[in-house]
């Protein structure tokens, strides 16, 4: 299959040298990262220990293919421009994957897209930059991904079969967006606060005033899932926040690897998208505000 990835980075980096095994693979990345691939081939070490020679470009304007697959793996502050930069090659018949974090992703895609088109997905891998061409692979773990009605398609089953054969763990859902609302329930109880305490995640559990906050904010998050009609009980996304917390408790979080290299963090889409949604339904998620308040002053002092 003709794979392009949308967004180089850890994880991006990370599926597309598993899938480019048995595909036609470009990624599209950063300079830096860009130049050491096309040099010397993409390293993964830690979990999984592979080097491949794989296609990188810094533009999709470079891919010489219309895909049939284009994976989204940018930050949710760029999709939408990855779209737009993507999108005279994107062709009818192209499958569009949004595998992010962040709760208005398919919105802004769909702005650009027929909605027909996209399909989306969660996954829980664990990967950092160890430097331009490296990445460490620090945590195995699942992924889901579903057409956004439900339906299960012969697409999502050949994609879903493409990715396991790839080596990526990947499962059929048939909710694909109650579960991007968990992982982004999970992500709002735990990225803010590791990086506002610079701390990994399982100190999270080790100070008893921090694990309060984990549950209150994943109590909050769950509330306004409720409203907008994503049922998902309380006490099931306090236990699972806090099993994500002990399985990746040497994990520094996404947010917190963003805000150390001086990088916008995806805040707005996590944390304040849950702030938007709530009060669009009469309920004020003080605790999510908070959050979104925190981070945002000390990206501000850091400047």
């Amino acid at each position: 299959m003709n794979i392009v990835i949308i967004g180089a980075g850890a994880i991006g980096s990370l599926l597309g040298a598993m899938l480019s095994k048995n595909n036609n693979v470009v990624l599209i990345g950063r300079k830096n990262h860009v130049s050491v691939i096309k040099k010397s081939g993409l390293i993964i070490k830690v979990k999984t220990n592979l080097k491949v020679k794989i296609n990188a470009e810094t533009t999709a304007q470079k891919i010489r293919f219309n895909p049939d697959l284009l994976l989204l793996t940018v930050k949710a502050y760029d999709t939408e421009s990855a779209i737009i930069q993507a999108k005279e090659k994107i062709k009818p018949n192209t499958t569009v994957l949004s595998l992010q974090n962040g709760l208005d992703n398919i919105d802004k895609i769909k702005k650009h897209l027929n909605s027909m088109q996209i399909i989306a997905g969660v996954t829980t891998h664990g990967a950092t930059f160890s430097e331009p061409g490296v990445i460490n692979h620090t945590g195995i773990g699942s992924t889901i991904i579903g057409e956004l009605k439900g339906d299960k398609t012969e697409r999502i089953k050949k994609i879903v079969d493409l990715f396991n054969k790839a080596g990526i763990e990947t499962i059929f859902s048939k909710n694909i967006i109650k579960d991007i609302w968990v992982k982004a329930i999970v992500n709002s109880s735990i990225n803010p606060l590791t990086t506002f305490f610079q701390c990994k995640n399982g100190y999270l559990l080790e100070n008893p005033i921090l694990e309060n906050l984990v549950e209150k904010i994943a109590e909050e998050s769950t509330t306004v899932a409720n409203v907008h009609g994503i049922k998902i009980t309380h006490e099931d996304m306090i236990k699972k926040t806090k099993n994500v917390i002990k399985t990746t408790k040497e994990n520094y979080s996404s947010m917190l690897q963003s805000y150390k290299k001086g990088k916008k963090t995806e805040i707005e889409s996590i944390n304040g998208k849950i702030v938007d949604i709530g009060k669009k339904h009469n309920i004020k998620p003080f605790m999510n505000e908070i959050m979104v308040y925190s981070i945002n002053s000390i990206l501000k002092d850091k400047k």
